[in-house]
């Protein structure tokens, strides 16, 4: 009966068009209400509880990181370095757009300040060179997610927070896949630059030496961060507190573009983003904590197990899942709501929790260019004044997301490609 409190009265919340965290909290109250078992201050005394974490403190950090590293003119100098670095190559400017996100995933460790920072950027040069708009729009939108599983992502640390998997391993862990990903959307974008014989210019030493000098500040970051974590010199929550103080230091005395202004109007922003973020963690905390009482994620894992004969049916059946609700659903609520109910399965199956958070996140991936949510299409779109949603659901997108799927079934049924980085560093 409570159960079903929670269940419904957060489905209507949610069906109304009301915000997630608000069809989280109320989902909760209502069946602590149900219970008569708790007072209703309990779901305020567990939403403080809930992001009164060390480790979660990382998500905010790392978010001020990423805007002052845009702010600062490190996206601007990233993006002249990956025209140098890979501009020549068939595809031209695709190739650059992709790569650039890659590199841009690995200092902000999110998908949506990925596609805006680079997008503005790369979206007029592909424009200008002769790229349709639909092209140059779907490629911005579905290179974003390289900034969900490439380190830091804010969304591993939300898994982390959720699950108690290590944020190190859950960093390690999503570099091979990303550069995967990453790798099999520039092979698309190469063969569309072959096949439309797209003009292609040639490679420069000088220019590649020049563009690698100027963002030498940027391409360092992702080293002190990474280094500094698996050298036990600061954890994760600690290198994003370094990512922000160089992000600081690089954007106002190495570069010097940042001024007083832009520090205020950058701060607000990050702090705009986070706390929204946080602000989720927050109301699922309540959410969870109805769901923990209730013995759901117990019985799930026993529902799964009556109809999973194995492990390798058990991930089936989750991607099946996890891919019709990331097209509906958020990456944050969606795993501080599923990640919980799960995990009593993957110990039953033998699944490590490092292994399946980055199958999760790259199920996510998959929902951030689906409409009908889409939250990358959406960015994308305005990047131009006169496209839509629609406009983007073409055969440049679906060339991606085949790429995505492709991925997806690689790390899901072959662990070891995700897993060998940080089983060394242990």
């Amino acid at each position: 009966m409570i159960t079903a409190v929670l269940f419904i009265v957060f489905a209507i919340i949610t069906i109304l068009g009301m915000p997630i965290a608000l069809a989280l909290v109320g989902g909760g109250m209502a069946a602590i209400a149900a219970s008569g078992t708790m007072p209703l201050y309990t779901a305020v005394q567990k939403m403080f509880s809930a992001v009164d974490s060390f480790t979660l403190a990382a998500i905010p950090l790392f978010m001020l990181a990423g805007a002052l590293m845009s702010s600062g003119g490190i996206s601007r100098r990233l993006v002249k370095f990956c025209n140098a670095a890979v501009g020549w190559m068939p595809g031209g400017l695709g190739v650059v757009t992709i790569f650039a996100c890659m590199l841009f995933g690995c200092l902000c460790g999110s998908p949506t300040a990925t596609v805006a920072a680079i997008g503005s950027m790369m979206v007029p040069a592909l424009l200008e060179a002769g790229y349709s708009e639909g092209y140059a729009l779907s490629t911005i939108g579905a290179a974003g997610m390289l900034g969900t599983i490439i380190p830091p992502s804010t969304v591993m640390i939300t898994y982390s927070s959720a699950t108690g998997a290590s944020v190190g391993s859950l960093f390690m862990g999503g570099i091979t896949p990303g550069v995967i990903l990453g790798t099999l959307m520039i092979l698309v974008t190469i063969f569309y630059g072959i096949k439309n014989k797209i003009p292609r210019t040639k490679f420069s030493l000088r220019d590649f030496l020049s563009a690698s000098y100027h963002a030498i500040g940027a391409i360092f970051m992702p080293v002190i961060i990474l280094g500094g974590i698996y050298s036990g010199i600061f954890t994760p929550t600690e290198s994003a507190a370094v990512a922000c103080f160089y992000g600081l230091v690089v954007g106002i005395f190495f570069y010097r573009e940042m001024k007083f202004k832009d520090l205020v109007l950058t701060v607000r922003q990050a702090a705009a983003s986070s706390g929204m973020i946080m602000f989720i963690v927050a109301c699922a905390g309540v959410f969870g904590l109805m769901m923990t009482r209730q013995q759901v994620p117990a019985h799930a894992a026993e529902f799964i197990m009556s109809i999973c004969s194995n492990k390798y049916t058990f991930l089936l059946l989750v991607n099946v899942m996890l891919l019709i609700v990331g097209c509906f659903m958020d990456t944050t609520p969606a795993i501080l709501i599923i990640a919980p109910i799960l995990m009593p399965a993957l110990s039953t199956y033998g699944i490590d929790l490092v292994h399946f958070g980055i199958v999760m996140l790259l199920n996510m991936c998959v929902g951030m260019i689906t409409p009908p949510l889409g939250i990358n299409l959406y960015v994308a779109t305005t990047l131009s004044e006169k496209a839509k949603v629609s406009d983007l659901v073409n055969r440049h997108l679906a060339k991606y997301m085949v790429c995505c799927i492709i991925n997806l079934l690689l790390i899901t049924y072959v662990p070891d490609i995700c897993m060998w980085l940080p089983k060394l560093m242990k």
